[in-house]
């Protein structure tokens, strides 16, 4: 390979894992992997490393945030008499994809600093949500949802937190699917795909209903998705009925609607 080749491959290396490899080396890894092992800890979960460096990271990040908040450095003179000051800390509790974090979050005397590594109110950190919401989308119960949080991320979560981030999800796709729509599309596209849908302990086969409209661009929108047991000519009268309901105009939805 040309020097040329070797150039441009390091060039399209990440920014953040060249920095990764200028502050901590293969051999520093290596070291720290054995040194784990040697200890007894492990990476993730209570207890585990990788908890440990994020904590130290995102409070040093909070420092740094509260510090150009203020606009002086802590123990600075130029802050005496600015009106506004460091007011130590509070213990706060995350959860992440490694595992919970107890940060130590800094504050102001004003109550004005708000961080945006961890937000106020924040609760879960990293696309832990996403993980739950995938999780459910799996098939997964609530409960199950904990347990595998817990054995697997070292994350304990509550049963109404879990549930909370499910309902929210929930709510979306519910004003998703009663969304007004537009006034026309030249082709709306009707078909249905057989799933598989969990059902408790058992999975069963479900016709979901799909109905696609092209607008005048030629952009294809999902207009809507709905799970019936089988599919049939009375469910798409309703089907039609419905994005009418919902702004579809000129004659109605049946004048446009096409079996794919």
């Amino acid at each position: 390979m040309s020097m040329a080749a070797d150039i441009e491959d390091v060039e399209e290396e990440p920014e953040a894992r060249r920095l990764r490899r200028e502050l901590f080396t293969d051999e520093m890894l290596d070291e720290l992997m054995a040194s784990s092992d040697e200890r007894g800890v492990a990476l993730t979960g209570a207890g585990g490393f990788l908890p440990e460096m994020i904590k130290a990271v995102l409070e040093r990040g909070m420092a740094a945030e509260l510090t150009d908040h203020l606009g002086y450095e802590k123990g600075d003179r130029v802050g005496h008499g600015s009106g506004n000051s460091r007011n130590g800390t509070t213990s706060k509790t995350v959860g992440t994809e490694v595992g919970d974090i107890t940060l130590d979050q800094p504050r102001d005397r004003n109550s004005s600093f708000g961080s945006a590594l961890v937000p106020k109110g924040a609760r879960r950190l990293g696309g832990l949500e996403d993980m739950i919401i995938s999780l459910y989308a799996g098939g997964m119960t609530v409960r199950d949802i904990q347990h595998h949080l817990a054995a697997t991320l070292g994350t304990d979560l509550s049963h109404e937190t879990v549930s909370n981030v499910t309902e929210a999800v929930a709510e979306e796709v519910l004003a998703w699917q009663n969304r007004p729509l537009e006034a026309f599309y030249p082709v709306i596209y009707l078909d249905a795909l057989v799933v598989k849908i969990r059902d408790g302990a058992h999975v069963a086969n479900r016709a979901a209903h799909l109905a696609v409209g092209v607008d005048m661009d030629g952009v294809k929108h999902v207009l809507g998705i709905w799970v019936q047991a089988a599919e049939g000519a009375k469910f798409w009268a309703s089907v039609c009925a419905e994005l009418a309901n919902r702004g579809v105009k000129d004659g109605g939805c049946q004048r446009f609607c096409v079996s794919a």
